[in-house]
């Protein structure tokens, strides 16, 4: 059965393809659309379907129809003014747990140069500093925002010009405030401000006697004397988590005293040679770590987390080593310190020193971690009780070596000391489980030759 349907439909309405089938004879349809635009942008369309039993009787590809010179217009995010000469300037995407942060400061000023990518300002979180970096080579034209604003991503801070010079005037920031002209008074009426204040003090000479009369009242300094400072961010979310960490876990700190006569010996005999094959130096964390990952083999309790009233094995190692920086406490993680040596274990360390200093870690490298090591033996701590991180369930404490006397094969002679703590989450750790992880420490340290032989 051949037949043509022809249907006229108006500019705006929506178009339907028939389509017939009668028994197991297949009919198949093609469209063909032309389409006649008026001069007013409008037109008509006409819709063509021919049908026939089981084959096409036009297999005139549809797109040939369409008008060769139809554009489809896409949609893009412009960073540019109306003349395309400046760029916005505007903040990263932070990470995906933080929402906004604080403009902390600003690298560039008004007039000065900037290279591609090169950094214009920097914004605290919760965690990190992050450098905003400039989309494009130019000139800063004005800065939009101020110092110590919060600020989300995708905000505007800046406005840099492609085509302006160093040299060339530019607008003046609202970040710097001009300071305000002198304001011009009459002469006669300084002497009338002059007096004013006389007045006052001979007021007031009577009332100060009358607090000497109570000599056990305290003597607070005056408020010219002291200064407010508004915490950053940083602080403020390290000043949370500890009192969360204070008010969640059932915190109880063990104590224990290493020898640390071999561990130094090792390290003054291979220290040369380990520089020399490694490029690195041989330090003491990376053998606490490696006593703290053997540790974590023997007590995996110490490795667990409780969650609700589910308790979670974690069946890989991360070892979070506690870094204090200018602006604050930061925790950066080692990733499954189990499967690194000693000169893998003090690079990365090398790394996370110098990127902890410079204020460069992310969040990802410093998100996780089953257990961290803490050494306040570099300030010249003796003792301490360290505060667990959340959410694990455990903290090692490294304390200063001290030279001290010791017994020794019966005979007092003087070695080197340190105390180690290890504050752990009583809810999920007893007491036994933790004095037998610090001993392990203790054990591994003063003997490394049982990393060798695993015993």
């Amino acid at each position: 059965m051949f037949g043509v349907v022809r249907r006229r439909v108006a500019y705006g309405s929506t178009s339907s393809l028939l389509k017939i089938r009668s028994g197991t004879t297949r009919v198949s349809s093609v469209l063909e659309k032309e389409v006649a635009l008026s001069s007013g942008g409008c037109g008509n369309i006409r819709n063509f379907c021919h049908i026939t039993p089981g084959r096409w009787i036009n297999s005139k590809p549809i797109r040939d129809i369409f008008h060769q010179e139809a554009s489809i217009q896409t949609w893009k995010r412009s960073f540019s003014s109306d003349n395309g000469d400046n760029v916005d300037v505007v903040v990263p995407p932070l990470a995906e747990s933080i929402e906004d942060g604080t403009l902390a400061k600003f690298l560039k000023r008004p007039g000065d140069k900037v290279n591609v990518d090169e950094p214009i300002a920097q914004i605290e979180t919760d965690k990190v500093t992050i450098d905003v970096p400039s989309p494009e080579s130019g000139v800063i034209l004005k800065l939009l925002a101020n110092e110590g604003d919060t600020v989300a991503p995708g905000n505007k801070i800046a406005i840099i010009s492609r085509s302006a010079d160093a040299t060339t005037h530019v607008a003046p920031s609202e970040t710097s405030p001009q300071k305000p002209a002198p304001k011009q008074t009459p002469k006669a009426s300084e002497p009338e401000e002059k007096k004013a204040p006389k007045v006052e003090t001979t007021t007031e000479k009577p009332k100060t006697p009358a607090p000497q009369s109570s000599p056990t009242e305290p003597q607070l300094p005056p408020k010219e004397r002291e200064r407010r400072v508004p915490m950053t961010r940083l602080r403020k979310r390290v000043a949370q988590r500890l009192k969360d960490s204070q008010n969640t876990f059932a915190m109880l700190t063990t104590f224990n005293e290493v020898d640390m006569t071999n561990l130094m010996k090792l390290r003054a005999d291979y220290k040369d040679a380990f520089v020399e094959k490694h490029g690195v130096k041989l330090g003491l964390m990376s053998g606490f770590i490696k006593a703290a990952v053997n540790a974590l083999q023997y007590q995996p309790i110490v490795n667990a987390v409780i969650d609700g009233d589910d308790i979670i094995y974690r069946d890989y190692i991360d070892i979070s080593i506690a870094v204090g920086t200018p602006k604050g406490l930061v925790v950066p993680v080692i990733r499954d310190a189990d499967k690194m040596n000693f000169a893998d274990i003090e690079k990365q360390i090398n790394i996370f020193a110098k990127k902890a200093n410079a204020g460069t870690l992310s969040i990802d490298e410093m998100a996780g971690g089953t257990l961290t090591i803490s050494n306040g033996g570099v300030y010249g701590s003796l003792l301490s009780t360290p505060i667990i991180n959340p959410p694990q369930s455990a903290i090692l404490g490294m304390h200063s070596i001290v030279s001290r006397p010791a017994v020794v094969g019966g005979n007092v002679v003087p070695r080197p000391l340190m105390y180690i703590a290890l504050t752990y989450d009583h809810r999920i750790i007893d007491g036994r489980e933790a004095v037998f992880f610090l001993r392990r420490i203790k054990d591994t340290v003063e003997d490394p030759r049982r990393l060798l032989l695993d015993i």
